[in-house]
């Protein structure tokens, strides 16, 4: 068996409920009876004692079904081990059936101690936890004795490592409509699930490991990836600035200019040859003193078509309702666009501006949108919370619905492109909740997509734009600094190699 640490320094398949269940029964039609649950709970029982090998008691907590199987293994193999270990059953064990049952007999044979919940022993506290309650097939939210269960892990104070999936939190979506288990290290088994690196999952799971049970499910399989970064590319010594694309920047109503210029600023560290800021105040001075390798231009928009023909526009950021004017042009012209924010505001309240955004694809011009969940929500007709319980089946119908690239932004967030599996991020963490993040985003993305990068379409500029936003503000952290990363030491940090 290979037990891994799941890092975001290379690409992961990810399988969902489907996936992975037809990878265990792949596995169990091609070894001999119990083998999967014996090596999935040696694996539990090793890493176990790797995290707390002087833990004085570890207490199982065993659900009704294979995840409690697992557990059960785990008990037996650390008893072997000379480790006080017990169980708490929240099911009948007498109840158990297949894989479960011959596991549970397993521990009585070994010499594990098994109570129900309320006849655990008081004498020593578990300073350590294997949470083996609920697995795979948690769809809707926990209730019952079950709940007092994550309720018990969750108070206690000790370390909990949560077998497969943090109990109460849902394989495919990430989603954890009632309680679930906090866990402070997981161990995926024979798949790495989706759930676990988006929505809720990046907070329940705590650091992610992924034991294959030697038994791979087929890439074939896969719903979808967990992203990582893109060779970086040297440019070529006979280049100038013209080889690099020109970006310009729509946006910075009244009161918000800053955001059309962190944009700006962005897409030129991204690579891009020349960037133009345009705000949409027409009040706001042409010149940024601060970053005078940036240029503005009033109302780039209305220039004539062959002008658009020739740009990468990233427009929205801090645009208010005054972007409204400026997208009828830049939708029906501009080869590359990139729609972030109030863009994507304007266009949810407007039929026509939605009809023109679908026919780019048709037209062969391409387009990445880059919404946080309400904004998807507006764009799809529905709120933040169905976006949240499902933020694949979200991110695929926009891309499906508008022929765009599409970046779900959050927690794991997601690209998801026509004819693409889906790309969920493995970088990133609350230091990015500050003002300015997402502009700088979106321009990183469109300097790098102007900068023209053989083989590199708008999916896989998106998708390596996200994971080294993310990646720089996980150096942030690891660095030692608490607070968040502001926009501007971001653009910078962005621009050094974050692998």
């Amino acid at each position: 068996m290979t037990l891994r640490r799941v890092t975001p320094a290379s690409a992961w398949w990810l399988h969902g409920s489907a996936g992975s269940r037809a990878a265990e029964q792949a596995g169990l039609a091609s070894l001999p009876p119990h083998t999967l649950m014996q090596r999935a709970g040696t694996s539990v029982a090793r890493l176990a004692l790797a995290i707390a090998p002087h833990a004085r008691l570890v207490r199982v907590v065993a659900g009704p079904g294979n995840n409690g199987g697992d557990g059960y293994v785990a008990a037996a193999w650390l008893h072997r081990a000379g480790r006080r270990v017990d169980v708490v059953a929240w099911s009948d064990p007498s109840r158990l059936q297949g894989d479960a049952a011959w596991a549970c007999a397993q521990a009585r044979a070994a010499g594990v101690e098994i109570h129900g919940p309320q006849a655990a022993p008081v004498d020593v506290e578990p300073d350590f936890h294997i949470d083996a309650l609920l697995g795979l097939g948690t769809t809707r939210a926990i209730s019952g004795p079950l709940a007092d269960a994550v309720a018990v892990m969750n108070g206690s104070g000790a370390p909990v490592l949560a077998v497969d999936l943090p109990s109460g939190l849902a394989a495919d979506t990430g989603a954890a409509p009632g309680p679930v288990v906090r866990a402070t290290h997981t161990l995926a088994l024979l798949t790495l699930k989706p759930g676990l690196v988006t929505a809720a999952g990046r907070d329940a799971c705590g650091t992610l490991w992924f034991d294959d049970l030697d038994a791979p499910a087929e890439p074939d399989t896969a719903c979808a990836r967990l992203s990582g970064p893109l060779a970086a590319s040297a440019r070529r010594h006979g280049s100038h600035k013209g080889s690099y694309g020109d970006v310009a920047v729509v946006g910075g109503a009244p009161g918000m200019t800053g955001a059309a210029w962190l944009a700006a600023r962005a897409a030129l560290a991204a690579g891009a040859g020349r960037v133009y800021a345009s705000p949409l105040d027409d009040t706001a001075p042409l010149l940024a003193p601060a970053w005078p390798e940036l240029m503005g231009r009033h109302a780039i928009w209305l220039e004539p078509a062959p002008r658009l023909r020739e740009l990468t526009v990233v427009c929205g950021c801090g645009g208010g309702a005054a972007v409204r004017g400026a997208l009828p042009p830049l939708l029906a012209h501009v080869p590359r666009l990139v729609l972030d924010a109030d863009a994507l505001n304007a266009i949810a309240a407007d039929a026509d501006l939605q009809a023109q955004l679908a026919h780019r694809a048709a037209a062969g011009r391409a387009t990445v949108l880059t919404p946080h969940p309400l904004e998807a929500a507006r764009l799809l007709g529905t709120d933040s919370a169905a976006v949240q319980a499902d933020r694949l089946a979200a991110a695929r119908a926009l891309a499906a619905r508008y022929g765009a690239v599409v970046v779900l932004k959050g927690s794991g967030s997601l690209v998801a492109g026509p004819g693409q599996i889906t790309a969920i991020n493995p970088t990133g963490n609350a230091a990015l909740a500050t003002a300015g993040t997402g502009d700088v985003l979106a321009g990183w993305i469109g300097g790098a997509w102007s900068a023209g990068v053989p083989n590199r379409d708008a999916f896989d500029v998106a998708v390596d734009a996200v994971w080294r936003h993310g990646a720089a503000a996980d150096h942030h952290v690891a660095a030692g600094h608490p607070g968040p990363l502001c926009a501007s030491a971001l653009i910078d940090a962005m621009g050094r190699d974050p692998r």
